[in-house]
């Protein structure tokens, strides 16, 4: 596993039921390659305003989402192991479990990793770009223990 810094930031009314930061860490671990060194992670977790307004802002969609995902590329004369930030709504993320069908935890789970799979390059812009991605979230939520978060 990677050497993982992570910082949670609580930005939301709904403090229930929230993971534990050894949940996130292992989600966000399992979607990470193997690297030396460290690697930096911000979750920041947000009720529906902020995600709009993030969402808007750097999107152009003027409305939440549930996760949204902002890579930092650090200049080539200073490296920095800080791989980005990741903004998750929570009020999406649990109408979306409640709607899918889904519990909590593999919601979550599943939000994290497709996350830190964007922050990594990956995309679903196209369908073949989309096939990739989702290959590699139903194999790191399996190796979690999740099942198929898309059926």
């Amino acid at each position: 596993m990677s050497r993982l810094q992570l910082e949670i930031q609580q930005a939301t009314g709904m403090l229930a039921d929230l993971p534990s930061e050894q949940e996130f860490r292992r989600w966000a671990e399992a979607a990470l390659p193997q690297r030396d060194g460290p690697v930096e992670l911000v979750i920041r977790l947000v009720d529906e305003p902020e995600s709009r307004r993030l969402n808007r802002d750097y999107r152009g969609k003027d409305s939440p989402t549930n996760v949204l995902s902002f890579p930092f590329e650090a200049p080539p004369e200073a490296p920095l192991p800080l791989l980005g930030d990741l903004v998750i709504c929570v009020p999406t993320l649990v109408r979306e479990a409640a709607e899918q069908g889904k519990t909590l935890p593999a919601h979550w789970a599943h939000l994290v990793v497709h996350g830190v799979l964007h922050l990594l390059g990956y995309d679903h812009l196209s369908d073949d770009e989309a096939q990739v991605m989702e290959e590699q979230e139903r194999k790191i939520l399996q190796d979690l223990h999740f099942s198929d978060p898309y059926q």
